[in-house]
């Protein structure tokens, strides 16, 4: 099927819930059993059957199903929050003793996460440059994961994912991809070697900004470890969330459609404006990382950024403070536009980040001519501002 009827079609089932096109929500704690083997058959089949609910509901096997369907994994699991599902995918390959590679790029919580609660618990964690060739001689002995983020946060380097694969499958480790950008609509982990793939459902699988939720999608071999973590540590996803989320789902193709194709617009129009340094969109001819993105994807979020010619705090505020549709918010994939500045330097180690002030923008479902009007006065602002 094509990712346009698998987002309908995938983990649907009408038959089974009164021939209701959505599926009920399903709260539950205890699940009853009319006999002891009808238990031990459902404790035997966590994937499949339910014997409590911190296993999962049918509303969480749901979304799973349509998730992993639609990325071609094997199984997923849902987690409360993105960085849960983060957390989850990284404890569950390392401990103790264990090192670790993650993108220098990654999310800032990835790796706070990294340089403080896995050092807490003996895992070391070496970033890479995430335009580097080659990474291979970074691998230790001791080396458990490679992490990657593609494109990277905030300043959206796209990574060779399927070379990356070579290097982590070549020692036998798992390559993990936070794929919350990509979604599974536009990139398709798994057919370029990824192992475990990460989202932050908040983001545009649930799309309508009222969620928490992430997603692991696994391939068959790495599943079991992501499955025993979530088990011992009571990782679960509530029904309704989980829900909403497969019901924001259902559109995700029509949605990232149009606001893709207004993002391209409002990147192309920002190349040329007076108070913009650069468009860091991989989707746009010339920016960095484009050729691979050209090569991988199928397509492209409506999350970039811009890198303004200042550095003058005072401007930026002056634009952001007073912009009339781009809502200050720190979360995207939503269907509302949003704006939200930030520097990257202070969370760069391996290439320090030594340019202008940075804006990320997520477009969503807003006019794209009133976005740009919108965008235009704040801009003069910022101009204003700053001379």
């Amino acid at each position: 099927m094509t990712h346009d009827t698998l987002a309908v079609h995938a983990g649907r089932d009408p038959a089974r819930h009164a021939g209701t096109v959505n599926m009920p929500v399903y709260r539950a704690s205890t699940i009853c059993f009319p006999d002891m083997a009808s238990l031990e058959h459902a404790r035997a089949n966590p994937d499949t059957e339910i014997s409590y609910a911190i296993y999962g509901t049918p509303n969480v096997r749901a979304l799973q199903e349509a998730v992993a369907a639609m990325e071609g994994g094997h199984r997923a699991l849902a987690v409360p929050s993105g960085l849960a599902a983060i957390s989850a995918a990284i404890l569950a390959f390392a401990g103790p003793g264990d090192h670790i590679l993650v993108a220098d790029t990654v999310y800032g919580p990835t790796r706070r996460f990294c340089d403080v609660a896995a050092r807490r618990l003996g895992i070391e964690t070496s970033y890479y440059d995430p335009m580097a060739d080659d990474i291979a001689a970074m691998v230790r002995p001791a080396t458990r994961l490679i992490y990657a983020e593609s494109p990277g946060s905030f300043t959206f380097e796209i990574q060779d994912i399927p070379a990356l694969a070579a290097v982590a499958h070549r020692t036998g480790i798992p390559l993990l991809l936070d794929n919350s950008w990509g979604t599974p609509v536009h990139f398709a982990s798994f057919a370029h070697g990824v192992d475990v793939s990460i989202h932050a459902a908040t983001k545009y699988i649930a799309g309508h900004s009222d969620v928490m939720l992430g997603i692991l999608v696994a391939n068959e071999r790495f599943y079991p470890a992501l499955r025993e973590h979530a088990t011992l540590h009571g990782l679960c996803a509530s029904p309704d969330d989980c829900y909403l989320a497969l019901r924001g789902f259902r559109t995700i193709v029509p949605r990232l459609r149009q606001q893709s194709a207004s993002a391209l617009r409002i990147a192309q129009w920002l190349r040329g404006h007076p108070a913009v340094e650069e468009v860091l969109y991989p989707a746009l001819p010339g920016a960095p990382g484009h050729d691979l993105w050209r090569r991988d994807f199928t397509g492209a979020a409506s999350l970039f950024s811009v890198v303004l010619h200042t550095r003058s705090e005072a401007a930026v505020r002056a634009m952001v403070d007073h912009m009339g549709l781009f809502a200050i918010g720190a979360s995207w994939g939503g269907y509302e536009s949003l704006i939200f500045p930030g520097y990257p330097g202070p969370v760069r180690t391996v290439r320090p980040w030594q340019r202008g002030q940075v804006l990320r923008l997520h477009v969503g479902l807003e006019d794209p001519d009133e976005l740009m009007a919108d965008l235009d006065a704040g801009l003069r602002r910022l101009l204003a501002c700053r001379d």
